[in-house]
C-alpha cells in the first residue's frame, strides 16, 4: 500500500509554481488560473482517476481500508459526496475488521464531512457516539480537529459566543497533543495568536513559515490567507490584496473547492469598485462550493453574492442604458454616413463622367498629336528634300554653265579645225574625222567622270552606304581609279529622283532590259527588303533641312 501511496504522491505533483512576483504580476497569473479553471479540475480528475485504475483486486482489507482513506483525503476537499463514499465503504471494513480504530477513524472522518456539507445533527450523533476515553492517543488530533471545524461550521451558519468558545477549547486541546515541530502545530498556534490578536507574532510566524513551504503544497493557501486576514485587521489593503490573491491562486489550481479565498479577494475587489472582478469571483467561489457540496461556504457566500450581484446588476443596467446611448449615437452618426456616402457616390459619379469625357478628349488630343507629329515629320521629310534638292540644283547648275562654257570652247575648236582642213582643201580629212566615234566615245567618258565626281561630292559615302544595302557576298568593289561602275551610276541617277529606266538608258546610253536586269540584279543582292531597296537607296545622305 506504501507504493500506492508514493505513486500518487508523484502523480499530484503535475503543475508548477509561481513566483512571489509584483502585485501586477500576481494578479496576471489570477486572471490566467481563473481562466483555466477547468483545465486543473480535469488534471484533478485524472490523477485520481489514475489512481483508481492502480488498484489491485488481490488487495487486503487494511489496504483496501487506505486505498478508500486515500481516495477521501482527495475528494475531502474537491466533491465531499464522493468522500462520503469512500468513508462509508470504510466503516464496512472497519466493521469486518473488528477494528475500533480504523472505525473511530472512518466515524470522525465521516462526521467532519457531514458538518461541512450542512448533516449537522448527523455529524454531532456521530461525535457524541465516539468516546474520547476509549480513543486511539493517535485519533485524538483528528477528534479535536473535527469538533473544532463542526463548530466553526456551525458558527457560520448561527453565530454564537458559545461556538467561538467552543472552537478556542478544541484549538488548545489540539495544540497539546500536536507535534511542536510540525507545520500543522505552527499554523493552529498562529491561528490561536490571531484569535488573540497576536497579530504581530503571528505575522513574524507566517512569514517565516511561508518561506518554508513550498507553493506547491496544500497548506501554502492556508498560510497566504492567514496573512491576508492580519493584513485585513490592519487596513493594510495591499497587502490584503497581494496574501488573498496567492491563497487564490493556489487554491485554483490545486482545485480545491472548499476554500475561503475567493470570497475574501471578491471583497476586496467590490470595495474598490472593481464588480466586474469582484462579480466574477464570487461565481467562481459559489460554483466551488455547490460542486464540493459545502453548505456552510454556501452560507456565507450568499450573503456577500446579494450585494455583488446587486452591484452587478446596477452596472449591467447602466451599461445598457450607456450601450443604448451609443446605439442611438451610431444609428444617427449612421444616418449622416449614409446620407455622405450618397453625396459621395453622387459626387464620384460626376467625378466619372468628367474623367470619361477628359479621357475621351485626351484621346483625341492624342490622335491630333500623332497626327500633328506625322505632319510635322512630313513636312520636315519635305524640308530637307527641298533642301536636298536646292542643293542639287546650285551644285549642278553651276557645273551645268562650266560644261556648257566647256562644250561651247570645243565647239569653236571644232570648228576652227574644220574650218583650216576645209580652207586648204582638205576634204578627206574632214570627213575621216567626221565619221569617227573617238571624240563622242571620249566626250562620254569625261561626261561620265563628270557625273561621278559631282554626284560624289554630293554624296561622298554613297557607295559604302549602298554596300551597306547589299549582302556581304555581292558588295561592290571599284577598280583602281574608278569613282562609280555602271551599276552604281544607275542606282546614282535614281537617287536623283531619275526612276524612269527609258530616261536612265537613255543618258547612260544603254538598252532598256540591260537597266531592267541592272536593277532586278541589284535587288536581289539586297540585305533589306526587296520592295524597300530603291525607296532606301534615294535615302541616301538626306540632307535635314536647315532650321
Amino acid at each position: 500500500m506504501k507504493n500506492y501511496l508514493l505513486l500518487f504522491l508523484l502523480l499530484s505533483v503535475n503543475y508548477s509554481g509561481y513566483p512571489l512576483n509584483t502585485t501586477d504580476s500576481i494578479f496576471d497569473k489570477l486572471n490566467d488560473a481563473l481562466k483555466n479553471k477547468q483545465h486543473y479540475v480535469h488534471l484533478k480528475e485524472e490523477r485520481i482517476l489514475n489512481f483508481k485504475k492502480l488498484k489491485s483486486e488481490d488487495l487486503s482489507k487494511e489496504q483496501e481500508y487506505n486505498y478508500n482513506k486515500t481516495l477521501y483525503t482527495e475528494y475531502q476537499k474537491f466533491n465531499s459526496d464522493s468522500a462520503i463514499l469512500y468513508i462509508k465503504k470504510n466503516l464496512v471494513i472497519a466493521t469486518e475488521l473488528h477494528s475500533k480504530k480504523l472505525s473511530d477513524l472512518a466515524e470522525l472522518q465521516l462526521a467532519n464531512l457531514y458538518s461541512s456539507s450542512g448533516k449537522y445533527r448527523e455529524s454531532e450523533a456521530i461525535l457524541k457516539s465516539i468516546n474520547k476515553k476509549t480513543l486511539d492517543k493517535s485519533l485524538l488530533p483528528t477528534y479535536y480537529v473535527v469538533h473544532r471545524e463542526f463548530f466553526e461550521h456551525y458558527n457560520a451558519n448561527s453565530t454564537s459566543k458559545i461556538y467561538i468558545e467552543q472552537i478556542g477549547k478544541y484549538r488548545d486541546s489540539l495544540l497539546g497533543v500536536l507535534n511542536p515541530s510540525t507545520s500543522d502545530y505552527k499554523i493552529n498556534l498562529i491561528q490561536k495568536n490571531i484569535f488573540d490578536n497576536k497579530l504581530t507574532i503571528a505575522q513574524k510566524e507566517l512569514l517565516l513559515l511561508l518561506k518554508q513551504t513550498k507553493e506547491d503544497n496544500y497548506q501554502y493557501a492556508m498560510i497566504t490567507y492567514l496573512l491576508g486576514s492580519i493584513y485585513e485587521t490592519r487596513n493594510q489593503f495591499d497587502l490584503r490584496k497581494k496574501y488573498f490573491a496567492l491563497s487564490a491562486i493556489s487554491d485554483l489550481k490545486t482545485a480545491n473547492k472548499d476554500n475561503a479565498s475567493l470570497q475574501k479577494l471578491a471583497m476586496v475587489f467590490y470595495e474598490i469598485g472593481d464588480v466586474d472582478m469582484a462579480y466574477k469571483l464570487t461565481q467562481s467561489a459559489i460554483e466551488d462550493a455547490l460542486y464540493c457540496n459545502v453548505q456552510f461556504r454556501t452560507l456565507l457566500m450568499s450573503q456577500l453574492y446579494s450585494i455583488i450581484n446587486t452591484a452587478y446588476l446596477e452596472k449591467e443596467a447602466q451599461r445598457k442604458n450607456e450601450l443604448q446611448l451609443y446605439l442611438l449615437c451610431i444609428s444617427l452618426l449612421s444616418g449622416f454616413l449614409i446620407l455622405a456616402v450618397i453625396y459621395v457616390y453622387r459626387q464620384m459619379k460626376k467625378v466619372s463622367k468628367i474623367r470619361e469625357e477628359l479621357f475621351i478628349t485626351s484621346q483625341k488630343l492624342a490622335e491630333l498629336n500623332k497626327d500633328i507629329t506625322a505632319t510635322n515629320n512630313l513636312l520636315q521629310e519635305r524640308n530637307a528634300q527641298l533642301s536636298e534638292s536646292n542643293h542639287i540644283k546650285e551644285e549642278y547648275i553651276a557645273n551645268f554653265f562650266n560644261l556648257c562654257s566647256t562644250y561651247i570652247n570645243k565647239l569653236e575648236n571644232y570648228r576652227v579645225i574644220l574650218n583650216k582642213k576645209a580652207a586648204v582643201k582638205q576634204f578627206d580629212e574632214i570627213a575621216k574625222i567626221l565619221k569617227s566615234n573617238t571624240l563622242v566615245e571620249k566626250e562620254l567618258e569625261e561626261l561620265y567622270a563628270n557625273f561621278d565626281m559631282i554626284f560624289l561630292n554630293l554624296y561622298p559615302t554613297f557607295v559604302k552606304d549602298f554596300n551597306a544595302l547589299l549582302i556581304n557576298e555581292e558588295q561592290i568593289v571599284l577598280k583602281q581609279g574608278e569613282l562609280l561602275n555602271t551599276e552604281l551610276r544607275i542606282f546614282a541617277l535614281i537617287r536623283l529622283g531619275i526612276t524612269d529606266s527609258v530616261k536612265i538608258a537613255e543618258f547612260l546610253r544603254y538598252s532598256l532590259s540591260t537597266i531592267y536586269n541592272y536593277r532586278t540584279k541589284a535587288r536581289n543582292k539586297a540585305a533589306v527588303s526587296r520592295n524597300d531597296f530603291e525607296e532606301m537607296v534615294m535615302k541616301i545622305g538626306l540632307i535635314p533641312s536647315k532650321s
